[in-house]
Parts: structure tokens; sequence; C-alpha cells
């Protein structure tokens, strides 16, 4: 899966909203980030077109057919293909870098916790 910032807009609002019609997508996308309805419509097709979306008859409702963490797991996979010897442990040792105290404390917690399962 991999969606362009474009389609990954259109897909925000629908993870956000649920279905709703492309219309109703249309407007927020105008509101939120100044796209016309022939572009929104253009994204909205494409995205159909690759799975991510199904579409009603009714007012041309919208349904996200893939989810926010679809996506998420397989672009992180796509990233630690990429960048990280497909290593999950060269990965995090960057992630590891990155972070400040409290989220290093949070993280100690959660690797404790999932180590308990």
């Amino acid at each position: 899966m991999n969606l362009f910032e474009s389609e990954r807009k259109v897909m925000d609002v629908l993870w956000r909203e649920g279905s709703i019609t492309a219309g109703e997508i249309a407007k927020i996308l105008n509101i939120d980030i100044g796209w016309n309805r022939n572009t929104t419509y253009t994204v909205i097709n494409k995205c159909i077109k690759k799975g991510y979306i199904s579409r009603g008859e009714d007012k041309f409702l919208c349904t996200p057919v893939i989810t926010k963490d679809e996506v998420k797991n397989d672009e992180l996979e796509e990233l630690m293909k990429k960048y990280f010897d497909n290593s999950p442990v060269k990965l995090f040792t960057s992630v590891v870098n990155l972070a400040d105290k409290q989220e290093l404390k949070k993280m100690k917690k959660i690797i404790k916790n999932t180590a308990n399962l």
C-alpha cells in the first residue's frame, strides 16, 4: 500500500469522520487545505481505483476500505526495509536516539509490559 500525500489527506478525513459523501469530503478539504471540488474528486477516484475507498451510489457515499493501522504498518515495514536493513532493532535504536527522557520512560514501560506477554 503506497498512499501519496494527497490520498492520505482524503483518507485522513474518512478515518476521522467515517463514511461520508464526496461532497462533504470536498467541503472539509476546502476549509482545511484549500482544495477545490475537482481536486478532491480526482483524488477520491484514484483512491477508489486503488481499492482504498468504496463508493456507494447514494450521494457518492465514500467508505474507507483500508484502516489507518494497515497503512501505518505497511509504511513502517517499507521504512524498515528501505533504511534499516529490515531490522526492527536498527529502527528501534534510531527511535531511541531521538526520544527525550519522558518518551524513553514510556518506551521502557511498553517494552516491560510487552515482554511479560
